[in-house]
């Protein structure tokens, strides 16, 4: 029978605990979430910093950009974004994007969209970085060579046997499900002395990170840097800061951009707003820094073997993703609302409760959580 196969996969992911599914949240912030009418501890969000609770007001006239930004739809806003995000991090030239999957992704494929090219180029890329720069690497037509987590001299290694002419290094800022940071500062020196560029994601160093929040490469520039708006900005969409030849190249050749609606000027709007709240967020991130250190103090008290992570992403690998989707669904029955990261989002046997730490938690939140853990464990 045609198609057949759709139910038999959807069988087999049953069987192993790997079924996904959607939940229709009512309310959501920093601190609490709503489903199906009941109130739940939140520590499963990306708003480290609580901005999803503050109330923006927006003059705005348009809505929708309503073409793409080749087109008709680029406009004041989305200009004014790219400008000030250049300044801030001190790059020449900007481009919005939709989506961090987007602009991960595409940015890949567009920059090795030159068969000629992309024969004798590669691109190293860390072995836990996130799916969208897996498939941009995967759909490119260069070769993809994959080094160990964070192992700068196997990196080291891969990239003296290649004789690749055009080499992009690419890693995450902070890696989404470990939490752990990524040698900016070594990955840049490595990639200067292998005549190689540097390509970083900081979704979840951005606004965190850095004196001024700026993130992982508030010091330190990657030749080209993606940052995203819906983690700690609480909003979402996503900007590749360059060159300004890189931008100019990517306006050529990038399909993703060229064929999508542009970035809504009132998303433009609401981002500028949230940026320069941002700057002024010291004490958000002041008191973001002091909920983790709380949370692991708690959790070593209790002998919870947490991973080696000082950011907001705090990850107690269980292993087995059927006990871990069953832990995970004992302590919503305690009210407290945490995500079971089950394969293939991360590699088998290491499925995990991924612990969201945010500003906005108050003390006894987290230890409410970490009482929960314990009874649940």
């Amino acid at each position: 029978m045609a198609f057949d196969f759709i139910a038999e996969h959807l069988v087999e992911r049953q069987a192993d605990a790997l079924l996904r599914k959607r939940q229709l949240v009512e309310q959501s912030s920093g601190r609490f979430i709503q489903v199906a009418g009941k109130q739940y501890l939140n520590f499963a969000s990306n708003d480290y910093l609580g901005f999803a609770d503050d109330f923006i007001e927006i003059q705005a006239q348009h809505l929708g950009s309503h073409s793409s930004a080749l087109v008709n739809g680029y406009n004041k806003p989305q200009q004014q974004l790219e400008q000030r995000l250049c300044e801030l991090l001190g790059y020449e030239s900007a481009m919005l994007f939709n989506s961090g999957f987007s602009a991960n992704s595409s940015v890949l494929k567009a920059l090795f969209q030159d068969k000629s090219v992309a024969q004798s180029s590669a691109i190293f890329q860390d072995k836990l970085n996130h799916a969208s720069l897996i498939d941009g690497g995967l759909h490119s037509a260069a070769a993809m060579v994959r080094f160990n987590h964070n192992d700068l001299r196997h990196l080291e290694s891969r990239l003296q046997k290649s004789k690749a002419k055009h080499k992009l290094i690419v890693s995450e800022g902070v890696f989404s499900m470990d939490g752990d940071q990524a040698p900016i500062e070594a990955l840049c020196k490595l990639a200067k002395q292998s005549n190689a560029w540097l390509m970083i994601d900081d979704a979840h160093g951005f606004g965190v990170l850095g004196e001024q929040g700026l993130g992982s490469c508030e010091v330190i520039k990657p030749d080209l840097l993606i940052i995203t708006f819906g983690k700690a900005l609480a909003s979402s969409g996503a900007c590749l800061l360059a060159s300004k030849k890189m931008i100019d190249y990517m306006l050529q050749f990038n399909r993703e951009y060229i064929y999508s609606t542009a970035m809504s000027p009132l998303m433009a709007n609401c981002i500028l707003e949230r940026l320069e709240k941002l700057l002024k967020a010291d004490k958000r991130r002041a008191q973001l820094t002091e909920n983790i250190a709380y949370f692991r103090a708690l959790a070593k008290e209790h002998n919870l073997a947490l991973m080696e992570s000082t950011t907001a992403i705090q990850p107690l690998v269980l292993g087995d993703a059927e006990h871990t989707l069953a832990v995970a669904n004992k302590l919503k029955g305690k009210g407290v609302w945490l995500t079971a990261i089950r394969p293939p989002t991360v590699p088998f046997n290491t499925a995990r409760l991924r612990v969201t730490i945010s500003s906005a938690h108050q003390a006894d939140d987290i230890k409410q959580l970490v009482d929960s853990l314990v009874e649940c464990l």
